[in-house]
């Protein structure tokens, strides 16, 4: 469970400066240079991210149960799941109404994803996990709201073209990870097959 947490406090450390130094963020890039902050940023953030998979392995080897989440959380879970694939989607497909309504669809998917699988797990690692992305996630978006409103940022709209490739090209790529790379990267089938 350290490495998780170790894990945990590296990756989401790192995600988390714009939170709690952004002024100190930006003299870094300043003083660095965009290419070599972001050359220490993606370092950093790959360690943590080895740590916390690393981590989360480990510490299914030794689960200890919290709370048993009745079997419909499951279903609860794939549809929250799926919300937060067309989400994510949303962040990188310009022009958009999600993005222009939401802001930060990616922070957003993070949080609906954390959420789902705390209601359907109830390990202590699963806890840990996703506990930790569901807060840093509340917390990120708070602060991305914010820094919005204070510089004036908006985001257009688009047209319905763009929707409707952000909600197929969201849908494709949850199924394709809910029917076929969880159970092969996570070791998890989420629909039992």
């Amino acid at each position: 469970m350290l490495i998780l947490i170790a894990g945990l406090i590296v990756f989401l450390g790192v995600h988390s400066l714009r939170i709690v130094a952004d002024g100190w963020r930006s003299r870094q890039v300043e003083r660095l240079g965009e290419g070599l902050w972001k050359g220490i940023y993606s370092v950093v953030s790959i360690a943590g991210f080895v740590l916390l998979v690393w981590g989360f392995g480990a510490a299914r080897q030794h689960p200890v149960m919290l709370y048993a989440p009745p079997p419909w959380l499951r279903h609860v879970n794939a549809l929250l799941t799926l919300v937060a694939f067309v989400l994510l989607i949303a962040a990188y497909i310009p022009r958009n109404h999600i993005k222009a309504a939401i802001g930060h669809p990616m922070i957003a998917a993070v949080l609906v994803w954390a959420l789902g699988h705390l209601l359907a797990t109830g390990m202590l690692h699963d806890a840990v996990l996703f506990g930790a992305f569901g807060l840093w996630a509340v917390a990120d978006f708070a602060a991305s709201r914010r820094r919005d409103r204070r510089n004036g940022v908006t985001y257009p709209a688009g047209g319905w073209l763009n929707d409707a490739l952000v909600v197929a090209i969201g849908v494709a790529a949850w199924a394709g990870f809910a029917f076929w790379l969880h159970a092969r990267w996570i070791g998890v089938a989420p629909f039992g097959v």
